[in-house]
């Protein structure tokens, strides 16, 4: 534990109130509401999480979510948002929001755009039309979603990448944060987030972060991982970066969403997370449970009455059976994918509770303990209809 440790000014507010080693629990202050950290950023990519109301999203735990620069550029366009009233009023969310600026896309479509100094252009992917998105843009994008936290635009450097590659990612990067930064208009509960890049070498990661504190952002994103490195590659370039950052700031691991990597991750010092995890593996039939993950298309469960998850009190598992949610994934039924998704986003939830009460207790070695035990079980054993006597 330690004295509380406050932030604020004319951007984002950010108060540290426990430590547990290098975990941190602390409340992100807004325009449009607090975010207590570590938290979970459900993923809404063009102005909705899939398949989910606003008020389901709200009702798992969520305080913020995440939107995207690129997608929303593309349809229906920022300043439709904008005279529509913008992205919280827009999709009825009246909460935080963070946006992504674009920079996963100028990896994700390369095969779509064209990179230089000054900016990338896209070809859309929906129609073909060309699209310019530079620093000044990306950032004027977002102010005009009203976005709370706006990133800046970065390269997102790809895996593998030699070092040389890396490099010249990086600092093209960190030419477009420092427009970024010139760009940005304070407001108070807005703020700008930092993305530190590198690759998976650790001198260009701490290049990359002393570059970002010195022009001085409101937070500090880590990007450029789970982009294909192993899982032990990640956490190592992780706990080499997150020292590198500014303590008092929020920081924020993008893209990165299994389970148990966020239990490591908030071990190793990290605020935010966001992920297509949950949602995704909720349309494909995967859910997430104490004891680890379960494919409910598999025909083991056609004639179980169980629960999927015994322990978790959301709609799907207070009120149906994993054989009905299995028979509506076989039936091609949207209210499985629904249902499935909304109980992923609250195992989610669920776990970033218990990490911060963990971290505010001083226990969360040993909660990290009990939960990678308790996961690494895997699914329950196949259930057994009881004999008739």
């Amino acid at each position: 534990m330690s004295a509380p440790a406050t932030t604020s000014g004319a951007g984002l507010g950010f108060e540290l109130f426990a430590r547990d080693g290098a975990a941190r629990r602390g409340r992100l202050t807004t325009a449009h509401g607090t975010v207590e950290t570590p938290a979970f950023m459900p993923v809404g990519t063009v102005a909705t999480v899939k398949g989910m109301m606003p008020e389901q999203v709200a009702a798992t735990g969520a305080e913020i979510l995440l939107g995207n620069t690129y997608h929303l550029m593309l349809r229906p366009g920022a300043e439709r948002i904008a005279a529509l009233g913008g992205l919280h009023r827009f999709m009825n969310w009246p909460k935080p929001i963070l946006t992504d600026s674009g920079g996963f896309q100028v990896m994700s479509l390369a095969s779509l755009r064209r990179l230089d100094e000054d900016g990338v252009t896209f070809k859309s992917h929906l129609d073909g039309s060309a699209h310019r998105l530079t620093p000044e843009r990306a950032v004027e994008i977002q102010d005009l979603l009203d976005s709370n936290v706006t990133m800046v635009l970065d390269e997102c450097t790809p895996f593998p990448a030699t070092e040389e590659q890396a490099a010249s990612s990086m600092r093209l990067s960190m030419r477009w944060a420092e427009r970024c930064k010139a760009a940005f208009r304070l407001r108070p509960g807005y703020g700008l987030f930092g993305i530190v890049q590198g690759g998976v070498y650790p001198a260009l990661r701490h290049e990359s972060a002393a570059a970002l504190r010195g022009i001085g952002f409101d937070g500090y994103a880590i990007g450029g991982l789970a982009v294909g490195e192993p899982p032990e590659t990640m956490l190592a370039v992780l706990q080499e970066t997150a020292p590198a950052l500014p303590a008092e700031r929020p920081r924020y691991l993008m893209g990165v969403g299994r389970p148990q990597d966020l239990v490591e991750s908030v071990r190793r010092g990290v605020d935010l997370f966001d992920c297509v995890l949950p949602t995704r593996s909720g349309r494909t039939g995967r859910g997430y449970t104490a004891d680890g993950e379960v494919n409910m298309k598999n025909a083991r469960h056609r004639d179980d009455p169980r629960p999927l998850d015994a322990a978790c009190g959301c709609p799907l598992c207070s009120g149906y059976s994993r054989a009905y949610l299995h028979h509506l994934f076989r039936a091609g039924e949207m209210l499985g994918p629904i249902l499935l998704t909304l109980h992923n986003l609250t195992f989610y939830q669920t776990l970033m509770r218990g990490l911060r009460g963990a971290i505010e207790t001083g226990s969360l070695e040993d909660f990290a303990a009990a939960f990678h035990e308790a996961y690494g079980r895997g699914d329950l054993p196949e259930y057994v209809a009881p004999t008739p006597a």
